[in-house]
């Protein structure tokens, strides 16, 4: 059902079995999957692409052009994954140059207020919880959540199955299946809880358990304790996991225990 009090762009390609409520407008070049529900008073603008089974909530800007000077303009996108769904009053920017688009993935969720800036890459699976805000060029993988009012700062990397605790401030990448708390934010634990609702073995919660006990607790240099996974622990999926993103994160990563 499309309401006649919404305003839409003839140029819109809107799929079979949507819904979209009163005072929504919706601008040309926009694309919205089958099953979508659009609710009253939101705004979409050009360039955003919406999957299947989307659900957004009142208020929601999205595609708006981003808050960066350097913008001049150039054409990108909004994408936004299959069965995720924004909240009231989110806000999602467009990209700039830097990665020509902003993108969500799929079954994520976004709660009341979360703001996504310009170039951002968002994985399957994430929650990013009321009043959160993502500045610009940040990365977060699969899984990951963070709670409320937690503020990413640019080029941020979060990793896979991590839990960042809320009000942090995230300053220095987070490594996967950590979680992460205090200020400035520190390695807190593994998110033992998340992997286990996930499936992850036993076998696996220990390795990950050995891999940071190696890295945060047995070291205080994360250089040294990178040699000492690799000279203990024995090649596996994970272990590499957790050491590519360690050795890719130029900007460094979480300090480990107090």
């Amino acid at each position: 059902m499309i309401s006649n009090l919404a305003s839409i762009s003839s140029d819109a390609k809107l799929a079979d079995n949507i819904t979209i409520e009163p005072f929504t407008t919706i601008y040309d070049d926009v694309v919205i999957g089958e099953g979508s529900h659009i609710g009253p008073n939101v705004t979409i603008y050009p360039g955003t692409r919406i999957g299947k089974n989307a659900k957004i909530f009142p208020g929601a800007v999205i595609g708006a052009i981003p808050q960066d000077l350097k913008f001049s303009g150039e054409y990108t996108t909004v994408e936004i994954g299959d069965n995720t769904t924004i909240r009231e009053c989110v806000t999602i920017h467009r990209g700039t140059t830097d990665k020509m688009k902003t993108s969500i993935g799929n079954n994520c969720l976004l709660m009341g207020y979360v703001h996504v800036a310009h170039d951002c890459i968002i994985g399957n699976n994430v929650i990013l919880a009321n009043y959160t805000g993502l500045s610009g060029h940040v990365q977060i993988d699969d899984y990951a959540i963070l709670e409320g009012k937690v503020a990413a700062q640019q080029f941020m990397h979060i990793g896979a199955h991590s839990f960042i605790a809320g009000a942090s401030l995230v300053r220095k990448n987070v490594p996967p299946f950590v979680r992460a708390a205090r200020e400035p934010l520190s390695y807190a634990g593994i998110n033992a809880v998340g992997m286990r609702r996930r499936n992850f073995s036993d076998e696996d919660i220990k390795l990950i358990e050995d891999i940071y006990r190696i890295l945060f607790v047995q070291n205080n240099n994360i250089s040294k304790g990178i040699q000492s996974l690799k000279e203990e622990l024995d090649e596996s999926p994970l272990r590499k996991m957790v050491i590519d993103f360690v050795e890719e994160s130029e900007k460094g990563i979480i300090r480990g225990l107090l």
